[in-house]
């Protein structure tokens, strides 16, 4: 396992720098002059402007403008922004705890309505069960998640008043209260990524259920719970483990609609309002983070399957 870990990081290393190399090459061929937008779009000298771009390292050639940006990445220092002239760390600080709760709130969640659902639908039999399941699949994946946002809070916090109103207290100050507060964004974050699991979960699970080993446990005696437990689940989850990892990663870099409607300040919010006020340090080191986060997700799903499935770290 530690060889197989240790072949899996060295292996992070050059994905993530060719993720870096990209990441500031977009950022370079997105139309726009970050010192036009530190001294206004009135501003029309073009001295004040060369000085600012040369304040800002923007007249060196762009390896160059790269090599001193990694350079600062590596001392740990992301830039500063240069529409509020906050240091980036701080802005990604206050707002990355937000995205993390929201991402694993929904994921939690995601995970909790698609099991039952899954092992209902690809274990009874029920053509109950199995239509409900078909049923609440093809809603979750069609419905947009911004309308599921606005139908719930017009519903549980405006209406109902079971759920504040774009609060969010921190987690360590009030659980409680932060738990509610978050609960109809993670849901709404939820409900489409429980949809694709569950679909995954009933489909592994019936195409595990003919196997010889399910045959000879039943014949053992074993009753049906013990089967599905001991003998089904263990093999149908392995590619569902691999599907939750990829979900992982979407809730964390595409939360952005959803921290919109509910007002959450967290990356997404962040990251739109960098691209809206042209504030492009601040973009770059958010999808940076982004991309930085999902590879590191695929790498704990990797080591997840690896514990699933021991073949793996010898094949």
């Amino acid at each position: 396992m530690q060889r197989y870990l240790a072949q899996r990081l060295l292996l992070l290393l050059p994905v993530l720098l060719v993720i870096s190399m990209l990441v500031f090459g977009l950022m370079h061929l997105i139309p726009g002059d970050p010192a036009q937008v530190l001294l206004g779009f009135e501003s029309t000298d073009p001295e004040q402007l060369a000085r600012v771009r040369r304040d800002l390292g923007l007249d060196r050639p762009v390896p160059v403008q790269y090599l001193r940006w990694m350079g600062r990445l590596l001392r740990g220092d992301l830039g500063t922004s240069v529409r509020t002239g906050r240091p980036i760390a701080d802005l990604v600080g206050e707002a990355l705890p937000y995205t993390l709760e929201l991402a694993a709130y929904g994921l939690g969640l995601a995970v909790a309505l698609a099991l039952p659902l899954g092992v209902a639908a690809g274990t009874t039999r029920s053509r109950l069960a199995d239509a409900a399941m078909q049923t609440f699949t093809l809603l979750g994946l069609s419905l947009p998640a911004f309308w599921v946002g606005a139908v719930l809070i017009l519903t549980f916090s405006v209406h109902l008043r079971w759920f504040p109103v774009l609060a969010y207290p921190p987690l360590w100050r009030d659980p409680l209260g932060n738990l509610w507060g978050f609960f109809l964004p993670a849901l709404t974050l939820a409900v489409p990524n429980a949809a694709a699991i569950a679909r995954m979960v009933r489909a592994s699970l019936v195409g595990v259920r003919g196997e010889e080993y399910v045959t000879v446990a039943r014949a053992k005696g074993l009753g049906e719970v013990a089967v599905v437990r001991r003998h089904m689940l263990p093999n149908a989850l392995i590619p569902v483990v691999t599907l939750i990892g990829i979900v992982a990663g979407y809730l964390v870099g595409g939360s952005i609609v959803v921290e919109q409607v509910f007002a959450i300040p967290g990356l997404g919010r962040l990251g739109l309002l960098a691209i809206v006020q042209r504030d492009y340090p601040v973009l770059q080191a958010v999808v940076l983070l982004v991309t930085g986060l999902f590879v590191l997700i695929n790498l704990a799903v990797d080591l997840a399957y690896v514990l699933l499935d021991p073949r793996i770290r010898y094949g």
